[in-house]
């Protein structure tokens, strides 16, 4: 394993989010950068700067976006190559998602990243050696029967009628 996790373009962009209706997302998106050695590709360098100097939610410069790019050096960056470019086509075919998600995850797999960190793909999904986890993701709110496991209509469990 070369890197922890790999980074997905959202969660670049919440970090650097303005929105106040983001907070949440802002905070744990900046806590997987800091706190985690990730790696990301050329694919979500260029998805990161043309987003976040083209939307409301960032009102970010050329300058200050070029200044996030420069902070994420430190951290492996997969470049777009042929063979990137064919694994991301097989992904694509195999698994039944776009392209653009094929191309996360043949960059992720070059880094040698077991858990993708996006909120743009199923959360849970498997891809071979891959994981996605939506960091964003609520838990679901403890329910009154959550740690009942007794099974209705079996009365020798409790459950049921007799």
């Amino acid at each position: 394993m070369i890197v922890e996790c790999f980074l997905d373009t959202n969660v670049l962009l919440y970090a650097a989010s303005r929105n106040p209706m983001d907070a949440r997302k802002k905070t744990i998106a900046s806590e997987l950068i800091q706190e985690k050695f990730f790696g990301l590709s050329a694919q979500v360098a260029q998805e990161f700067y043309v987003v976040a100097t083209r939307k409301a939610d960032f009102q970010m410069s050329g300058e200050k976006a070029l200044e996030w790019l420069e902070n994420f050096q430190e951290f492996p960056c997969q470049v777009i190559d042929m063979g990137l470019v064919k694994n991301a086509a097989v992904m694509a075919s195999r698994y039944g998602i776009s392209y653009w998600d094929g191309a996360i995850l043949a960059a992720a797999s070059a880094l040698g990243a077991p858990i993708v960190y996006s909120e743009d793909m199923s959360h849970g999904q498997i891809y071979g050696d891959l994981q996605v986890c939506n960091p964003f993701k609520e838990s679901p709110q403890s329910g009154f029967h959550e740690d009942d496991s007794t099974p209705l209509g079996d009365p020798e469990r409790g459950g049921g009628h007799t």
